[in-house]
């Protein structure tokens, strides 16, 4: 996926020049697949540009978000795509570190594609590495604190990189919020899988497994990455 100052979708554009982390295939999976159905209060944590609040807007009419960033420019740059969008009054953008984050809210589905590195130095000043960094938002903070901000039917749904499956399974136990779904992402046909989808949940609802392939090996999407995100992207 390319790197455009704007990036249009069918419903919306979101100006990602100023944020850290760019639109990308990681948030657009989570914002197509994350449950939505019966979320009328949303929170999206790391919400950069704010694709994934965006999504999930287009998604369900009814759901009021609240997307928070540690960053001032990612905020600055999530507000305005949300108030140049068609659900500009369900949408809002707050400069606040989740870790710390103080409310009485409490939400159906907290969404986060968080933080992937885990090791090595972190520069100073780099943005970008900060905001893909676990020194700010590791996987027990997110799963630890969204277990207290969820309702009794609420759902944290997020994607990982496959090597953080040991480590997902076993914060999730200890925060009891049970995985109910996750799928493996295949980015090529033959691959081994590089994400998984999450969906972790107080609910009691059956547990699936599933993969999800991008692309065939002679470049073409699938079938079912094209029913999954066709609602989005322009040229499907």
């Amino acid at each position: 996926m390319g790197r455009e100052k704007v990036f249009r979708f069918k419903q919306f554009a979101v100006l990602n020049d100023h944020t850290a982390m760019k639109v990308g295939t990681d948030g657009v999976l989570l914002g197509a697949w994350c449950p939505v159905e019966d979320s009328r209060c949303v929170l999206d944590v790391g919400t950069g540009c704010g694709v994934i609040a965006l999504m999930v807007a287009q998604r369900n009419p009814t759901a009021i978000i609240d997307a928070i960033d540690i960053d001032h420019d990612a905020i600055g740059e999530a507000s305005l795509n949300f108030a140049n969008s068609p659900w500009n009054d369900r949408l809002t953008a707050i400069e606040c570190d989740f870790n710390s984050m103080t409310t009485d809210k409490r939400y159906d589905l907290i969404v986060s594609n968080p933080p992937f590195f885990t090791n090595g130095v972190l520069p100073t000043g780099d943005a970008r590495t900060t905001a893909r960094h676990t020194s700010t938002l590791n996987y027990n903070q997110l799963i630890d604190k969204a277990a207290q901000l969820l309702n009794d039917e609420g759902s944290l749904s997020f994607i990982t990189p496959i090597e953080a499956e040991g480590d997902i399974i076993q914060a999730s136990t200890f925060a009891s919020l049970l995985v109910r779904r996750i799928t493996r992402v295949i980015p090529v046909e033959g691959a081994a899988p590089k994400r998984i989808l999450w969906l972790l949940s107080r609910r009691d609802i059956p547990y699936s497994e599933d993969t999800l392939i991008i692309a065939h090996e002679n470049g073409a999407f699938t079938s079912e990455y094209i029913a999954l995100t066709g609602a989005f992207y322009l040229k499907m």
